[in-house]
């Protein structure tokens, strides 16, 4: 039986040449191909379809949105993100919607086929450029992780309420110290983190 993969592109062009080539493969079928996200959530939830080619620059809520409400109203129908951007943001956002998978257009027909079927053999299909960028990612938040393990249960505790909006006073007398020694700390967690504001050695905690 045809798998049946649903389309969501806002270029009428590129949305009716996706679906000619979901149509010209044996194991797909198109089951339907919409031009925003609140079309799409509104038909795929009366529809059966097992995957959805999603863009993200689209008009009104953008495809992320979409994903994550589609994989509200249908966990299992699967989504792979087909589309131009390469920030890793957007590719972030798109995997914690729910995506299973993120290629480029550029790739050509081939290459979209190519990803849906790895993605139903149990794969996350990505581009090359997006695999690099998701490997350095998760590269630099493990370099980060090991920063903030350095981290003794004191400057922990610190960073904590200062992540709160605490100032150095109010964070003494929560922790009952004197400022002087939460300015101590502070320092010493700005030297391990390799940070030079508060701002930025939060953020870095927050990430882990």
């Amino acid at each position: 039986m045809k798998k049946r993969i649903g389309i969501v592109e806002d270029d009428h062009d590129l949305r009716e040449a996706l679906g000619m080539m979901i149509q010209f493969t044996d194991q797909y079928e198109l089951a339907g191909s919409f031009e925003n996200a609140e079309i799409a959530l509104k038909e795929l939830s009366h529809l059966d379809v097992d995957a959805v080619l999603m863009d993200i620059n689209l008009p009104g809520e953008n495809g992320i949105f979409c994903v994550n409400k589609l994989k509200t109203i249908s966990p299992k129908i699967m989504v792979l993100m087909c589309t131009s951007y390469e920030d890793d943001d957007k590719i972030f956002q798109s995997l914690e919607a729910g995506a299973s998978g993120y290629i480029l257009k550029t790739e050509g027909p081939a290459k979209i086929i190519g990803a849906l079927d790895e993605m139903f053999l149990g794969g996350s299909p990505m581009s090359s450029s997006i695999a690099r960028k998701v490997v350095a990612s998760f590269s630099k938040m493990e370099s980060q992780n090991k920063l903030t393990e350095s981290l003794t249960s004191r400057e922990k505790e610190i960073l904590e309420l200062l992540a709160k909006g605490q100032m150095n006073k109010e964070v003494a007398a929560v922790l009952e110290i004197s400022v002087g020694t939460v300015r101590k700390h502070i320092q010493n967690i700005y030297e391990k983190l390799h940070v030079n504001t508060r701002v930025e050695a939060v953020n870095l905690f927050l990430k882990r």
